[in-house]
């Protein structure tokens, strides 16, 4: 069996520790700790990094096609690896939950996100897991655009941290479990 981790977010400095980032953060937080590296593929558009834990290839996936156009990178890779939809998980920024609140879910709409709409699109089903998590809504003036682009205040990476911790180890718990209902009951809350 293979699964396929994706972090969504935006290549470059520029971007880096950014609240649209959060995908590749989480992706780099659990690549670090088992001592991965990442190999940019062009022709993929993503930096891929891979490994096998319990004798299933897990593939670590940072798209380097900037947000909008993330179902590229995704749909290239489940076609070339032949990974089942089934086994595909997203992780991404969620403007419509606190920061720092985390949620898996198996299926739904893209909910106004550009890099979901863009994978969406390209593999022709709403029904992935994903995993969602909580950067807030603008402050009053401020656009969406500034919002997402803009790094976390300090009070809101402490929540972060905290996040990426829980996120961590939820992740860890999908690649030895394989159960993604299993997953949900234990860390949505």
């Amino acid at each position: 069996m293979v699964k396929m981790i994706v972090g969504l977010g935006n290549p470059g400095s520029k971007y880096e520790n950014t609240r649209h980032n959060i995908g590749f953060m989480v992706v780099d937080k659990i690549v670090n700790e088992i001592d991965i590296n990442f190999t940019e593929d062009k022709n993929f558009k993503a930096l891929i990094g891979s490994t096998f834990l319990n004798g299933e290839k897990i593939y670590f996936v940072k798209p380097i096609t900037f947000m909008n156009n993330s179902g590229l990178a995704v749909k290239a890779l489940l076609t070339y690896y032949n990974i089942p939809i089934a086994d595909l998980l997203v992780i991404y920024d969620d403007l419509d939950m606190e920061v720092g609140k985390i949620r898996f879910r198996q299926k739904g709409s893209a909910g106004g996100h550009n890099g979901i709409k863009s994978i969406i699109a390209h593999i022709g089903s709403q029904e992935f897991n994903r995993l969602k998590i909580g950067i807030g809504r603008p402050a009053p003036g401020m656009t969406v655009i500034n919002h997402v682009l803009g790094k976390f205040k300090d009070d809101e990476a402490i929540l972060i941290s905290n996040a990426l911790d829980k996120v961590d180890k939820a992740v860890n718990f999908y690649l030895q479990e394989s159960d993604f209902e299993k997953v949900m009951r234990k860390f949505n809350g």
